[in-house]
């Protein structure tokens, strides 16, 4: 490293949230070892929130998925408690659905667990000085979701899901507070987007192209 990239690093207080022990503390052990002083790690995210009231981080590395808190929810409450913050998310998943949830949040920086602890550093740099880093298969894959995209509205994409987690009209109506007939017009423009003409289809290609995740089906 430069004197540059120490420097910015050295100022740093910085939050790695990952459930797998080993994962974290070797995590925090590079950062530390790499001029970054102020490090702590946390294995949940209730015990990141909790750690927050007496705290201030610059940055945020969390792993997309935690057992205790779903990581949109995590990026919300993390915003409305310190709004100016950086977040990198940290991920073995590379799956479309992944990188739909990150561009819809619009998050600082992506790195995959895949990568080495070096691309880590220089993201944690990058981000920290203003910019964006994107693991460069996470940018490809953002490039076909833009080409693919057959823009759902955000009621098409709530429908969706609901479809996928085996709901019926009448019951996505009662949930959603639409009518049924509402709904049915929600479904027909859902197939026509996605260019398909049965539900197993749909959930076929709403899972290729990430606007829903396999484990919907669960």
């Amino acid at each position: 490293m430069n004197n540059i990239v120490e420097n910015v690093l050295q100022g740093l207080r910085v939050a790695v949230v990952d459930d797998h022990e080993v994962v974290l503390e070797g995590i925090r052990s590079y950062l530390m070892r790499h001029g970054i002083a102020c490090v702590s790690a946390y294995q949940s995210a209730k015990t990141l929130l909790d750690g927050m009231r007496h705290q201030r981080y610059d940055l945020f590395l969390i792993d997309v998925e935690l057992s205790d808190m779903d990581v949109c929810a995590l990026i919300d409450n993390i915003r409305d408690l310190q709004p100016n913050t950086r977040i990198i998310i940290n991920t073995m998943h590379e799956e479309l659905w992944v990188v739909r949830k990150m561009m819809e949040k619009g998050v600082d920086g992506v790195v995959y667990k895949s990568g080495n602890l070096e691309q880590m550093l220089r993201a944690i740099y990058e981000v920290a000085e203003g910019n964006t880093y994107f693991n460069p298969k996470y940018k490809r894959s953002q490039a076909r979701i833009e080409l693919q995209d057959h823009s759902l509205t955000r009621r098409e994409m709530e429908v969706l899901n609901l479809v996928a987690k085996g709901l019926s009209s009448k019951e996505i109506a009662r949930k959603l507070f639409i009518s049924e007939n509402t709904v049915e017009t929600h479904r027909q423009n859902i197939f026509s987007k996605m260019g398909v003409h049965n539900v197993a289809d749909l959930l076929v290609r709403a899972i290729s192209e990430g606007y829903i995740r396999p484990i919907s089906f669960d």
